[in-house]
């Protein structure tokens, strides 16, 4: 798989990238996961760590050099650091993201009431950049906020932003930053005019896209066309792309006429918009990983790919939907 820039980063990245938010935590809202992953007797810390490793070496042995994780993603840190000292893989030799703003508080439990809390403070940055450079070392290059929103106060958060800018500027780490949610466009709007003494502390930016949902789709252009990073996340949207709904049926068209898959297809239609850097696979399997992979194979056209977003839904009903998803 090819090597690329990511924006003005620095950073070297491939077209496709694994994230780690269904392999480091029991639950999570993506379909399938008791097809994939067993039942919850099955799903001990071990054998998740047995998995993403699995996972992991699937990614490398399809090219992938881009890892993304989040503090939040249960131990998906731990099962990513333990698995590139196993493999000896050098930090030269893949990329490395992960995010903080979020605690995972599920206690390894299918049933929590609760899997993940809020926090974009100050203290919580402090206490959990620590947290992740004790797991990944060298290996991090990318830190992201999770899941900024307006609503958090987080893009007018001097003491935060500060922070940010120091850990840019004096610890050469890349600062970027996740959204979601219907303003997903607002916000990397709103991102895309931070300044700290006069500069910009993030370069890149990780959003949700896909047929259903490509309304951040123009903030991400005038990201990149800034300098910034793109990555996508959420391509499947959880995993609805691939369910038998006869709404989605210019997915499997679309997969029929390249001979390939409907998740090919999905990730294709990412790669196809010239703003995209990364599309994330959140594979928990290797056999969808190796799928997932085929997409930089699929010659889909600009046209073909736009013709899918016929299938967008107003930006507040998936937000809503994908909110009602239940974690299994």
């Amino acid at each position: 798989m090819e090597m690329r820039e990511l924006g003005r980063t620095g950073l070297r990245v491939t077209p496709i990238g694994l994230g780690l938010a269904a392999l480091g935590r029991p639950a999570y809202i993506t379909s399938g996961r008791g097809e994939n992953l067993g039942a919850a007797s099955d799903r001990s810390i071990e054998a998740m760590e047995a998995r993403s490793h699995e996972v992991l070496d699937a990614a490398w042995s399809a090219g992938i050099r881009y890892l993304d994780a989040a503090r939040s993603y249960g131990y998906a840190e731990r099962f990513l650091a333990s698995w590139l000292r196993a493999r000896s893989i050098e930090p030269s030799e893949v990329t490395v993201g992960s995010k903080w703003g979020y605690r995972y508080v599920g206690a390894w439990r299918m049933d929590a009431p609760v899997h993940e809390v809020k926090d974009h403070s100050l203290a919580m940055l402090q206490a959990q950049l620590p947290e992740s450079r004790e797991l990944l070392g060298p290996w991090l290059r990318l830190y992201q906020v999770h899941s900024a929103t307006l609503e958090s106060g987080i893009l007018a958060d001097a003491a935060v932003l500060g922070e940010l800018a120091r850990l840019r500027a004096d610890d050469g780490v890349v600062i970027g930053l996740s959204v979601s949610g219907p303003r997903q466009g607002d916000v990397v709007r709103a991102a895309l005019e931070v300044r700290v003494d006069g500069v910009n502390p993030f370069g890149c930016v990780q959003a949700t896209w896909n047929v259903l949902e490509p309304s951040a789709g123009p903030a991400l252009a005038e990201a990149h066309a800034e300098g910034w990073g793109v990555i996508v996340k959420e391509a499947l949207a959880n995993g609805r792309v691939l369910e038998a709904d006869d709404g989605l049926a210019p997915v499997a068209a679309a997969a029929e006429r390249h001979g390939t898959t409907r998740d090919a297809i999905s990730l294709a239609a990412v790669l196809a918009q010239p703003w995209a850097g990364v599309v994330l696979s959140g594979a928990a399997t290797p056999d969808q990983l190796r799928s997932n992979a085929t997409a930089v194979d699929v010659p889909l056209t600009a046209r073909e790919a736009e013709a899918l977003l016929a299938l967008a839904e107003p930006a507040d009903a998936y937000w809503a939907t994908r909110s009602a998803r239940a974690w299994a």
